[in-house]
């Protein structure tokens, strides 16, 4: 349904490819996934300082606050057995891939995603697959049509109105006396907001635009949108 690659894994990274699986293909029952710390706060491992307060799931990670927005369950592979039978199926097109980049001696990351795209196009669209006989986009297809699909419709969870408000980093700040918060040395006038409120901050990062939106939520209402060069933020890694 989704595969890049990334010159770098990150939580942003993560939070776009639900983003794009969700939009096309709607929500799903639940996600299994592993104990990276994208997807799972663990305790003794994640953050010092925490470690000696928080049990491990007692933080959420931002990933996982997207889930929880959109009411989709998470399941943890506990073991390298249990990763591993999630992984093995999709071991040879790793391989294919691979293989295809070193014999045609690809190695700019942008051409190692057109290999990946047509691989996805075969797989999804022409191959027929071994244990079920069909190809798997017409499968999937019709287990939609037929309603046996473990995905419903996707639809904005109240009181969003945007995409942008639940495919975001999520950020907590006091209003202060001036009526203002800080975010990364940045001072942001809220309107509207009784002073010493908390206030909830979505950010939104456009690595193409160089951009970074910040919309603010307060009592289920959004009272202030800003956009700022991203490179205002070096010490934020999306």
């Amino acid at each position: 349904m989704y595969a890049d690659f990334v010159e770098q894994e990150s939580t942003w990274a993560h939070i776009k490819a639900a983003e794009s699986v969700m939009l096309t293909y709607g929500i799903p029952l639940r996600y299994y996934v592993d104990s990276l710390r994208v997807f799972r706060f663990v305790q003794g491992r994640d953050s010092i300082w925490r470690k000696h307060v928080l049990q491990t799931d007692e933080a959420d990670p931002q990933w996982r606050q997207v889930m929880r927005v959109l009411g989709v369950d998470v399941v943890y592979a506990l073991s390298p057995a249990a990763k591993g039978k999630v992984e093995r199926p999709y071991r040879w097109l790793q391989d294919r891939i691979v293989r295809t980049c070193a014999i045609e001696k690809i190695t700019a990351i942008d051409d190692v995603r057109a290999v990946l795209k047509a691989e996805m196009d075969r797989y999804n669209n022409h191959q027929v697959h071994s244990t079920t006989g069909e190809v798997p986009s017409i499968r999937f297809a019709r287990a939609r049509k037929e309603g046996n699909s473990l995905f419903r419709p996707f639809a904005l969870p109240k009181p969003y109105a945007s995409t942008k408000d639940v495919f975001c980093l999520r950020e907590k700040r006091m209003v202060n006396g001036y009526r203002k918060i800080s975010l990364s040395n940045h001072e942001i006038v809220v309107p509207n907001v009784p002073l010493r409120e908390e206030v909830e901050v979505h950010l939104i990062p456009d690595v193409t635009r160089g951009a970074l939106e910040v919309r603010i939520w307060h009592d289920n209402r959004m009272v202030q949108s800003v956009t700022y060069p991203l490179k205002e933020f070096p010490g934020v890694h999306f």
